[in-house]
């Protein structure tokens, strides 16, 4: 089959070649209904722009797409920030695409490769916002890409990791070195990666021990201040309550400590709490939040280097990066009382 070109995708689509064009380097220019013709011919053809696939790009935008959840939260803060100062070096400028979490969102700033208004895109997300042909070679159907935090599960993509279920294993192991064992877990987005793995490292290290998680202390969160106050909230009113809780990360475990100080109660003294991912505020709460450190910078640096080598026509050697954690340990956690 001879390769699809811009005419036909006009003939498809029922509009001229040069609504075609705009359709994809400027789709905010165009008609909703004819962008919507004009991408379904393109979806169902299995056209491909000439900016990424088998063909050598002939115009860059000097532009890179990271792609986030929510680029407000304290942890993309971080990441962001090493991003662009890793992207400025190279001369290239950061397009920030906050999803909320929506794949149609996803889907938006990913095409922003194919219509040429970025040459590489950095996904901080669980989901593949392409569309891809298990029968074919990965790299000829991807831009160049990489992964951060939040796994794809799909083989062959350059990510950038920790390892989520070990660094809360170790959360736990300490809660239980001072002597904790009715310790409740907080939980992440249901459908986060990293969610899945921290709480297998909180079941691993528990059962390490000989200890059973008892249901009533595993509470559904979702990565915010609001769901760590509600979750807070409702175990406050057990009969058992727990002596430490482990928040999956540092949003929740800052809502759970508002209401521990609201109720009257003291931190470490009354009830431990145990954080992720030490966000700018965990060493400023009071008492300061022991938690898990993620290297939010290192982390934005190394997906961006990875990126780089890609945008330079290299495939990395090395596509997996798993960056260290580290236990920092402040005064929010204490003996069990």
């Amino acid at each position: 089959m001879s390769k699809l070109g811009i005419k036909d995708i006009a003939a498809l689509s029922g509009v001229s070649p040069a609504t075609v064009s705009r359709t994809l380097r400027n789709p905010e220019l165009v008609n909703k209904d004819t962008r919507k013709k004009v991408m379904k011919a393109v979806k169902e053809s299995g056209y491909r722009p000439n900016r990424f696939g088998s063909s050598l790009r002939t115009r860059e935008s000097g532009n890179i797409v990271v792609v986030m959840p929510d680029i407000t939260n304290q942890v993309n803060a971080g990441i962001i920030r090493a991003i662009e100062s890793e992207a400025h070096k190279s001369g290239y400028s950061v397009l920030l695409g906050d999803t909320q979490g929506l794949a149609e969102r996803e889907r938006h700033y990913a095409d922003m490769i194919s219509s040429g208004q970025a040459d590489g895109i950095l996904l901080f997300t669980s989901r593949l916002p392409f569309d891809i042909d298990p029968k074919l070679p990965l790299l000829k159907q991807l831009p160049p890409l990489v992964n951060g935090n939040e796994s794809i599960p799909v083989d062959g993509l350059c990510k950038v990791m920790i390892n989520n279920a070990e660094g809360a294993k170790a959360a736990v192991q300490y809660l239980l070195s001072l002597g904790h064992r009715r310790i409740a877990a907080v939980l992440g987005a249901e459908d986060a990666p990293s969610n899945q793995e921290r709480l297998q490292g909180f079941r691993q290290a528990m059962e390490d021990v000989g200890l059973q998680v008892d249901p009533q202390l595993m509470v559904a969160g979702d990565y915010s201040t609001d769901s760590g106050m509600a979750a807070m909230e409702k175990l406050l009113k057990l009969r058992q309550r727990p002596t430490a809780v482990f928040c999956f990360n540092d949003d929740m475990a800052i809502g759970a400590m508002n209401v521990l100080h609201h109720y009257g109660f003291s931190i470490p003294e009354d009830m431990s709490v145990m954080g992720f991912d030490d966000i700018r505020y965990a060493g400023l709460m009071r008492p300061a939040l022991t938690t898990i450190h993620q290297p939010l910078e290192d982390i934005g640096r190394a997906a961006m280097q990875l990126l780089l080598q890609q945008l330079k026509g290299q495939q990395p050697q090395n596509k997996y990066v798993e960056l260290p954690f580290q236990l920092v340990i402040r005064q929010s956690t204490g003996p069990a009382p």
